[in-house]
């Protein structure tokens, strides 16, 4: 999927070649740091219940091109035909993808989630320059196109991140229509300084399990 209208980068090419050597190495490391825990956990998951461990699933990336974004698996093989079971509405109506007591969710996907380790094969994405270690979340295309409005669409102006500025302030405990305002707040006072903050404020959600499921 593409936007209909191009969205310019808010990066300079100096700020973008920075930030790719940022994401290259430390997403380098932190690999193979983690290659220990990508092995237990692609067991533990398929000992739990049937099906791959590791889910691709199509997300919106920067400018609006689809890519596949790697997870580990956390729900059951059937998730996404389930989807319309998990949808449900905030106390303004607005719709919330997310959810703590999601009946896809299995024995190992409560402790994954609760960790971030579903996360980490992004990692990959990081590496394959799909995605960076900092910024916006990879939309999923059918919220894009269904709920997005066209201010929204300035979220994609940089390359989408394994975590950014609303994870860590407050994470999924944010009502979901919130989150591109702080998006934008991160594209617009951008710095290779602000990113470093996130990952450390990141590294200390992670610890404390604030927000995450």
């Amino acid at each position: 999927m593409k936007l209909t209208e191009p969205i310019p980068s808010a990066l300079s090419d100096a700020q973008r070649r920075r930030k790719r050597i940022v994401d290259v190495l430390l997403g380098g490391v932190a690999f193979l740091a983690a290659f220990p825990i990508f092995l237990l956990t692609a067991i533990f998951i398929r000992l739990d219940s049937p099906g791959p461990a590791l889910f691709r699933q199509k997300r919106v990336g920067e400018g609006g091109k689809l890519f596949p974004m790697f997870k580990f698996r956390s729900m059951v093989a059937n998730a996404e035909a389930m989807q319309n079971d998990a949808l449900a509405r905030d106390e303004s109506g607005n719709y919330v993808y997310k959810l703590e007591d999601d009946p896809r969710i299995t024995r190992v996907g409560k402790w994954i989630r609760r960790s971030s380790v579903d996360e980490l094969p992004q990692l990959l994405n990081v590496l394959r320059g799909e995605m960076s270690l900092i910024g916006p979340r990879p939309e999923l295309p059918f919220i894009v196109e269904e709920f997005y409005e066209p201010w929204q669409y300035e979220r994609f102006a940089v390359p989408q991140g394994m975590t950014g500025w609303w994870q860590v302030n407050g994470r999924s405990e944010r009502p979901m229509h919130l989150n591109t305002e702080d998006d934008l707040y991160y594209i617009r006072n951008y710095s290779l300084w602000l990113d470093f903050e996130i990952l450390l404020r990141t590294l200390r959600a992670v610890v404390t399990g604030r927000g995450a499921f």
